[in-house]
């Protein structure tokens, strides 16, 4: 079982910075691949990166890829998404994701276990 709870979120203009953190408990941390997704009002849970369970494999969706950036620490039970650029469009609700013995990372449905997500608003 893993707990998992975001924070981090906020209103920001475009083109400005945020940095969520998404701090889990449980015993399976370490041995977990960690996801974040988001959804915005009246669309659909979108992919935005993922990182494997060692740190080393990361994934991201092309829409945010070369603007936000995907980190573990596993010490601290925590995965981050440092997010740069930001665009109006990034607005959503941001929620982070873990299990184990991902094969599809990309797909919300590989993942069991959620955080309760955090509002991201990027202002034109």
């Amino acid at each position: 079982q893993v707990q998992l709870v975001e924070s981090g979120g906020g209103l920001v203009q475009a083109g400005g910075s945020l940095r969520l953190s998404c701090a889990a408990s449980g015993r399976t941390f370490s041995s977990s691949a960690l996801g974040w997704f988001r959804q915005a009002p009246g669309k659909e849970r979108e992919f935005v990166s993922a990182i494997s369970s060692s740190g080393l494999i990361t994934y991201y969706s092309d829409s945010v890829k070369g603007r936000f950036t995907i980190s573990r620490d596993n010490a601290m039970k925590t995965v981050y998404l440092q997010m740069n650029s930001l665009k109006p469009e990034d607005t959503a609700v941001y929620y982070c994701a873990a299990d184990t013995g991902i094969v599809r990372f990309r797909e919300w449905r590989s993942y069991r276990y959620w955080g309760q997500g955090t509002q991201v608003t990027v202002s034109s």
